[in-house]
């Protein structure tokens, strides 16, 4: 595609460029005022093959504006124009406040310029000088809810709580320093919109896995827009730390055919894949699909990563239902989106990870995207909370801490995690077997159904003392096994010192900010000792431990029996470093994951 898209600010002239390869017209809309006391103006666009231009005169840097689209309302057919719906501009980069949930979004005929974000011309953007990823693989991911994390911190000034701002505050990075994160993983930070469902039981979306506008940073997590996010980026880098984005490039929150006309769908409804007789395809439980067979979907994610590398110097994405960008309908390993990132220059360094599943046909692919990419291994996280649960045997244990060689093969590509945003967190993980997902309001089915989860005795709080041992037991043994393994690893915010969900597993509605004053600190200097152990010894846990040795705890060598007995309590396991043998030392019945002794 030659043309730029999104607003182009050159000299004293402004062009505005749109993909509408289906409309009829197109008008640019230009707003000045009050929200609420706005005057706009609409100006023709010319059609230039699939892309509608203009040029204005002037630099019009902080103008806000948003297009309509005339051409025919027939849904059944695919096509949604209605000149009555203010749509963003898919290239923002700046909206003037949040996306709203609203049934005059769906409704044909009925104006939304009240209730649609307005984008904000950004003029020519500083870019970042390129430095190779920091980043290495091997250390520690820390998965962040940047609202989440940062709204009840003490030390963080109010008005920078719940924002990106708020992670460059030099209380953050001591404590992200404590634990010797590697990087730090953003959920998502793109705009985005509540589900429908969610505003009639006064809930709203406070993980933004819903988006709307792919490279428009959300007004509500960064209200200094472009700028904001570089600056964060930029004192996370000189502390050492890189900057993850997760990416949502599966679905957009105009939903199923009973959602809203917000961009896309009234632009370019052929962005969205549909099956043969035209339905919407759902692969991603959201009510649609982005159509990675058609190339201009792949060049708006493209152009997006590209965005935040050379404006804001992240170092890499990890991709939300990350199938879904192979798929063609069906998953294909060698799609071109993966050689469209590696050709792209300043992205050919980062650091790409998948999430390997969605609920499409074919949908799990965990050790099927490029030996270059990094996946989340959910193998990892089951098989570690089976075997202290006390339903998986030894060898299934072992083979997952070196690596899950069953899956990667000798490259060891594997995010190894315990807990994530979705699911239990980890101090629930011991405290419930059930989920409680009620306050949802989807009456508790919602979430996974099957969490290898245990109680220690008691379903959910307890005043026990025993039951609080036994679950801090359990936990540093979780913990001991996820920093004694190969891979890179992950942590989600919070789990370092008993963040819970009240057996919430699907808390994607629920404002439950990090309780930073009710923090078990013992258990996050445990955390902080085991980080410690495995940043001094870098380069021990990105390959397989070939020469390793596995002994019983009797100190034998292993026979095959050994391996193959379900009931064994466990091994020790000696590898090499560079500074001499480490060791693990695994027994279930005493509940340790000792290494490094």
């Amino acid at each position: 595609m030659s043309e730029r898209l999104g607003a182009q600010v050159t000299g004293d002239t402004t062009r505005f460029a749109v993909r509408a390869p289906l409309a009829e017209a197109v008008e640019l809309c230009l707003f000045d005022g009050e929200f609420g006391d706005e005057r706009e103006t609409r100006h023709a666009m010319q059609p230039h093959s699939e892309v509608w231009t203009l040029d204005l005169p002037g630099n019009l840097t902080g103008t806000r504006y948003g297009y309509r689209a005339h051409g025919p309302y027939a849904p059944e057919r695919g096509l949604w124009f209605d000149p009555a719906k203010l749509l963003v501009d898919p290239y923002a980069l700046e909206l003037d406040r949040r996306f709203v949930q609203h049934p005059r979004l769906a409704a044909f005929g009925e104006d939304t310029a009240d209730l649609v974000p307005r984008a904000i011309v950004t003029g020519p953007l500083p870019q970042v000088p390129p430095a190779p990823p920091r980043f290495r693989r091997g250390g520690l991911i820390y998965e962040i809810n940047v609202r989440g994390f940062t709204m009840l911190h003490p030390d963080v000034p109010p008005e920078q709580r719940g924002t990106i701002a708020a992670l460059a505050h030099p209380a953050v990075i001591a404590h992200l320093a404590k634990l010797h994160v590697t990087a730090v993983e953003l959920m998502p930070v793109t705009a985005w919109i509540d589900e429908r469902h969610l505003p009639p039981l006064g809930l709203a979306n406070h993980w933004g896995y819903n988006p709307v506008a792919m490279m428009a940073l959300d007004p509500g997590l960064c209200p200094g827009g472009v700028s904001e996010l570089r600056e964060a980026v930029a004192a996370l880098h000189d502390a050492g730390i890189g900057v993850i984005l997760d990416m949502v490039f599966n679905h957009s929150g105009e939903s199923d055919v009973h959602g809203g006309t917000l961009s896309l769908r009234g632009l370019d409804p052929a962005a969205y894949a549909r099956a043969p007789d035209g339905s919407l395809i759902n692969d991603t439980g959201c009510g649609n699909t982005l159509d990675f067979a058609n190339p201009a979907v792949r060049q708006l994610l493209i152009d997006s990563l590209v965005h935040f590398v050379r404006h804001c110097g992240v170092d890499g994405f990890r991709f939300d239902l990350a199938p879904v960008i192979a798929r063609g309908p069906g998953f294909d390993p060698h799609a071109p989106i993966f050689a469209e990132i590696a050709a792209e220059a300043c992205l050919a360094d980062r650091i790409m990870i998948a999430e390997p599943w969605d609920i499409g046909p074919g949908g799990y692919q965990l050790g099927r995207f490029p030996p270059n990419w990094l996946e989340w291994n959910d193998r990892f996280r089951d098989d570690v909370r089976r075997f202290w649960r006390g339903d998986a045997g030894i060898g299934t244990l072992a083979t997952r801490i070196a690596g899950s060689s069953d899956l990667f093969g000798s490259n060891c590509r594997s995010v190894n995690f315990l807990a994530a945003h979705d699911g239990f967190t980890l101090a629930d993980t011991v405290s419930y077997e059930h989920r409680r997902n009620h306050a949802n309001g989807e009456e508790g089915r919602d979430g996974h159904g099957e969490n290898h989860s245990w109680n220690c005795g008691a379903e959910g709080p307890s005043d026990d003392p025993a039951i609080h041992a036994r679950r801090a037991a359990d936990l540093r043994a979780l913990l001991g096994t996820l920093f004694a393994s190969t891979g890179t690893i992950m942590l989600t915010a919070g789990d370092e010192f008993g963040r819970t969900q009240h057996g919430n597993n699907n808390a994607y509605c629920q404002d439950m900010p990090v309780d930073w004053a009710g923090r078990d600190t013992a258990l996050e200097d445990h955390v902080a000792a085991l980080a410690a152990r495995r940043a001094a010894r870098p380069g021990c846990f990105t390959r397989f431990p070939e020469n390793g040795t596995w002994l019983s705890l009797a100190h034998a060598p292993m026979t095959p029996a050994d391996w193959e007995d379900g009931q064994a309590d466990g091994f020790i396991h000696q590898w090499p470093a560079d500074d001499g043998a480490m060791r693990l030392r695994i027994s279930r019945s005493k509940r340790e994951a000792c290494w490094d002794e």
